[in-house]
């Protein structure tokens, strides 16, 4: 199910809840994923009853029944973002719900999405605690910022980015036991994001050793133990699936897509292609644009 992942971005903004506001109970049609930027929530999933602090998310799923408080003594800031984790031929269609489940007609109760994200695959709680909030942070205002100026090619976008806020989320939650580090998690994350920010040249070893101040093999060793790849190989693989959605979602050329990648040659960009998925980039482009 994971390669099938395609999520559909509906809403993305910043928003401020005022002093005692209160959103009564609700059910959604698909996935929210909510943000304490700034002050302190009450919030009820089902009858579980949870407070939310400066650097929670909260996740909302099809169907849940939540409402939301604001408690504390200040506004709270709540950015969000409503999406389908699979984009559907009605995904553009479906409005965002604000009304509980026994108020809906027929026609809206069957807008409720597959829910995806409760296991036994992929699996997320309704709260996660975040022990790198600035990285989550920093990926949803861009979401909310690519939302909002819906620049050319901002759906293809969209989808990389909640796939890459998604898996922040999944390896927050269920992060190896020997990385309970605030620490060592920061450095992972920022080892992560270095590589997702150099998508478009080659990276080494040399240079990932001397930006981050870390001995070669250690280096190696704390990534592949997280990720289960060395950086290299993750830094490749990254590149190969913008390189998909490129051929899938794009009408660059394989020259321009070379480019854009970094490859020094268009020979170069093929032949990695081809090792990555056993068949050329326009192979890939035609077998997909008549499937």
């Amino acid at each position: 199910m994971l390669r099938h992942l395609s999520p559909y971005v509906r809403v993305a903004m910043d928003h401020w809840l005022q002093l005692n506001a209160y959103i009564p109970d609700r059910a959604i049609w698909d996935y929210e994923l909510l943000y304490v930027k700034q002050g302190e929530l009450e919030v009820t999933v089902e009858d579980a009853v949870y407070r939310g602090a400066e650097g929670d998310v909260f996740l909302f799923k099809p169907k849940q029944r939540h409402s939301i408080s604001v408690v504390g003594q200040a506004p709270v800031e709540q950015p969000h973002v409503h999406f389908d984790i699979i984009e559907a031929p009605d995904s553009r269609l479906i409005p965002v719900s604000f009304k509980p489940e026994e108020e809906m007609d027929q026609t809206e109760l069957g807008w409720f999405r597959q829910d995806l994200l409760s296991g036994p695959e992929l699996q997320l709680p309704n709260r996660i605690r975040l022990r790198s909030p600035k990285t989550f942070e920093k990926l949803l205002f861009t979401i909310i910022h690519e939302f909002r100026a819906q620049a050319p090619y901002a759906d293809l976008r969209l989808k990389g980015l909640m796939l890459d806020l998604l898996v922040t989320l999944f390896r927050e939650s269920h992060w190896h036991a020997g990385y309970d580090q605030p620490d060592r998690v920061t450095q992972l994350m920022n080892m992560k994001e270095y590589l997702n920010q150099h998508a478009d040249r080659t990276v080494t070893l040399d240079e990932m050793s001397a930006h981050f101040h870390m001995n070669k093999r250690y280096l190696i060793g704390l990534f592949r133990q997280a990720f289960d790849q060395t950086p290299i190989q993750y830094h490749q693989q990254m590149r190969m699936e913008q390189a998909k959605n490129l051929l899938k979602y794009s009408q660059l050329s394989m020259q321009e897509m070379s480019e854009a990648l970094g490859y020094p040659n268009l020979h170069t960009f093929s032949r990695a292609f081809k090792n990555n998925s056993g068949c050329s980039p326009s192979a890939y482009r035609t077998a997909f644009r008549h499937s």
